[in-house]
């Protein structure tokens, strides 16, 4: 096996090591929405699970939703690494190298609390991103001494959140036309979200060059 194999593999497993160490740590030691600050009043932790793509969306109350997300990641990551493996064998540069690798562990970073996640921690009826409104399955939760009935989302493998953590509480300055005083980055992410932004922006950087030159050559000859 060639050096950039093992590349690929020892980056995988730090990057995902790193992703899952941070989710289990948070869904471990936070309550759901709890929120502490790590730089100053800008940056903070803030615990909440999603139950499909980014922003929180759904996919609806049915089954189905759920599982075409799971099952399109499944795909994707298997046709990344398949592209991985033969542009290897192409010998790709190393900066396209490592920007796919993050691409590739993002995706597997979120397809793992997917997979896992209702099997190793409690499942709780009452968290609000547990409950999914249209899915008919109907649970107890018993909250202040009171219970009552929710309908709560599809559990098990591939049906499970994903943890996001990282939020960013910063607006924009007051005096700012249409953006004042809105939130700069709403968005709560994680570190294999990040993997995938970093990983897209990288391979854009390092292309920039293929791309330029492939416009100058389209332009016809004087």
């Amino acid at each position: 096996m060639s050096r950039k194999y093992w590349a690929v593999v020892g980056i995988l497993v730090i990057l995902l090591a790193i992703d899952q160490w941070v989710k289990i740590y948070i869904k471990s030691s936070f309550s759901p929405n709890e929120t502490q600050y790590v730089f100053g009043n800008w940056f903070a932790l803030h615990y909440i699970e999603n139950q499909g793509m980014a922003f929180g969306t759904t996919l609806g109350g049915s089954i189905y939703g759920k599982l075409a997300l799971s099952i399109f990641r499944i795909v994707a990551i298997a046709g990344i690494a398949y592209y991985i493996w033969r542009e290897v064998k192409k010998h790709i540069a190393w900066p396209q190298l490592i920007a796919l690798t993050m691409i590739l562990a993002g995706a597997t970073g979120n397809l793992i609390d997917s997979m896992c996640y209702d099997f190793i921690f409690p499942f709780n009826p009452c968290d609000s991103f547990n409950q999914l409104e249209g899915s008919g399955i109907k649970m107890n939760c018993d909250q202040y001494g009171i219970s009552y009935p929710v309908e709560v989302r599809n559990k098990g493998f591939l049906f499970g959140n994903v943890v996001d953590m990282f939020q960013f509480d910063a607006y924009w300055p007051t005096w700012m036309p249409w953006l004042g005083d809105k939130p700069v980055f709403p968005a709560i992410w994680n570190v294999a979200d990040s993997c995938i932004s970093l990983g897209v922006g990288l391979m854009i950087v390092f292309n920039r060059k293929s791309l330029f030159s492939f416009k100058k050559a389209s332009q016809p000859e004087a």
